[in-house]
């Protein structure tokens, strides 16, 4: 007995190591204040509170492996899904496994699928560009997905462009109660150039916001285990260069039917480029051009890079979710078309290995001082509604609390973790100055407003 005690003493340990040095363990968002999901139906811009728990409930690892828990629920608010479908935001009560060592596949690269391809470390699935749905020319029209027949597999629609009208402000929805992103986790309202107005009338955020001068956040993982970042990195892949825009080495074809492949192969015709089915409309509309040691801001075929990211000092294969300059979502968006890496993660219906519990704060995450929240507060003049917006990520649950210049607390709110605004309805208050506080429960940053009636 004392020798067994000793051996899992000497594991602990082990497995403690490996916890304070791998991102693939301490860079989930778990919930530790009971945060739950959120929903507008249509018509009604007021949200619903749910009962399932939001973002990631456990992390486990082994010595090889990490074990994911989560409902696949955000803490931002999700719907209303405009284009019919009729489903909500489910949990999905699932376990995921990541390999803690991801290797680079070498043989011919695994394409990714319709479904999870990964996951974002709010606990929400990833799926690639497809939607299911493809051309099927002997009937003349789309089929596939719930309702449709199986397609062809030939012309396969994209997403983005295709269920635009289904997405929420969030850029989401659900398959089967499934919530899940094809792209860049961050509201529409955010982008340089807004193309939905789904925000005006149910306002979310989304996980977090883009910043050009930043580095962005490492986002999720993919099923290869390897890290996804937002849309922002350093040009240099040796962490030098400066911040600039990630971008994806796909562009569309300059073509007017749809008769062949990128590669010349000839193929089943889809329909010819037209207002209905425009350019981008399906995934095989692009072509890819290979990337150069003179580009290297520009992604590979899989839609990533081997470079030096602040979570890996060292270097690592990353995906980057792509957007266009005017921050508009860029195929492939995430991941894919197919994985860099060996392929090995998955949804699993057990543990069946020891594991420990990672009970610590994420690596970097813990905010050493008060200007470390980058708050900002708009409009400003106010006379209505004033919104409480913090930079990139919100990492923890903030308290965000109004009050008047004698000190007097006027009212409290709440920036959620894993979400990125807060507001407060200051339309009834007195005209004159007013200040904004914002706290992690250390560290506190103060902002003065006006409100003027």
């Amino acid at each position: 007995m004392k020798k067994l005690g000793i051996a899992f003493i000497a594991v602990c340990s082990a497995l403690q190591g490996i916890s304070q040095t791998n991102p693939a363990i301490t860079s989930w968002l778990r919930n530790t204040t009971g945060i739950t999901g959120r929903h507008y139906v249509k018509n009604n811009s007021t949200a619903i509170l749910d009962a399932d728990s939001a973002n990631v409930k456990t992390v486990l690892y082994s010595a090889n492996s990490v074990y994911i828990r989560a409902n696949g629920v955000p803490s931002y608010v999700t719907g209303p899904f405009q284009d019919g479908n009729p489903s909500l935001t489910t949990s999905q009560n699932a376990i995921f496994k990541f390999p803690l060592n991801p290797v680079q596949n070498t043989g011919t690269p695994t394409a990714t699928s319709g479904g999870n391809i990964g996951i974002f470390i709010n606990g929400v699935a990833l799926f690639d560009y497809r939607d299911g749905v493809s051309w099927k020319n002997s009937t003349g029209t789309i089929a596939g997905g719930p309702s449709g027949g199986m397609g062809d597999g030939i012309w396969n629609r994209d997403a983005i462009i295709a269920e635009k009208a289904g997405f929420d402000c969030a850029k989401g929805h659900p398959a089967m109660g499934n919530y899940h992103h094809h792209q860049n986790p961050s509201a529409f309202k955010l982008d340089l150039t807004v193309i939905s107005t789904v925000c005006n009338l149910y306002d979310a955020d989304g996980l977090y916001v883009i910043d050009s001068t930043k580095h962005s956040p490492l986002i999720g993982f993919a099923y290869d285990g390897f890290p996804i970042y937002g849309a922002y990195a350093h040009k240099n892949v040796d962490g030098t260069g400066g911040i600039v825009r990630m971008k994806s080495s796909y562009s569309l074809r300059n073509i007017t039917t749809r008769t062949t492949y990128s590669n010349g192969n000839d193929v089943t015709d889809g329909p010819a480029v037209s207002t209905t089915y425009p350019l981008g409309y399906f995934r095989e509309d692009y072509q890819y051009t290979a990337t150069s040691a003179a580009t290297p801001d520009y992604l590979d075929q899989h839609n990533g890079r081997f470079c030096i990211t602040p979570e890996y000092p060292n270097g690592i294969y990353c995906y980057f979710a792509t957007v266009d300059a005017n921050w508009n979502s860029a195929y492939p968006y995430a991941v894919g078309p197919t994985f860099y890496g060996v392929k090995s993660a998955a949804k699993v219906t057990s543990i069946t290995e020891v594991v420990s519990f990672y009970n610590g704060s994420a690596t970097g995450l813990e905010l050493v001082n008060a200007d470390k929240l980058e708050i900002s507060i708009f409009p400003n003049p106010s006379s209505e509604i004033i919104a409480i917006q913090q930079s990139g990520l919100v990492l923890k649950d903030l308290k965000v609390e109004l009050y008047d210049m004698s000190g007097k607390l006027i009212q409290t709110g709440q920036l959620y973790q894993g979400s990125t605004i807060s507001y407060f309805d200051v339309s009834q208050l007195q005209s004159g100055e007013y200040l904004v506080r914002v706290s992690d429960g250390k560290q506190t940053k103060t902002n003065k407003i006006i409100l003027s009636h």
